[in-house]
């Protein structure tokens, strides 16, 4: 699989539900369609909920992966 291009990352670290993703919505807000969202989250409710609403609000979920002890990203691409 080809490396996924990023254009702004936001570090959750120490966030929890619902901040994680009201934060990583605002984000986005500012984002252009098309564009990628990195959100790093080391609170595991979090990379339920974080993926879950970025798809009820229309977003395009690309990648939910583990990349460390309780370390998660989440690659969002801005659909509208």
């Amino acid at each position: 699989m080809s490396e996924i291009s990023v254009n702004r990352e936001l570090d959750l670290k120490g966030e929890v539900c619902p901040f994680t993703f009201v934060k990583s919505k605002l984000i986005l807000e500012q984002m252009e369609p098309g564009e990628v969202l990195k959100v790093i989250l080391d609170y595991k409710p979090s990379v339920e909920n974080v993926p879950k609403s970025m798809r009820e609000e229309g977003q395009e979920v690309l990648e939910i992966k583990e990349v460390g002890d309780n370390l998660w990203e989440v690659i969002v691409r801005k659909v509208k």
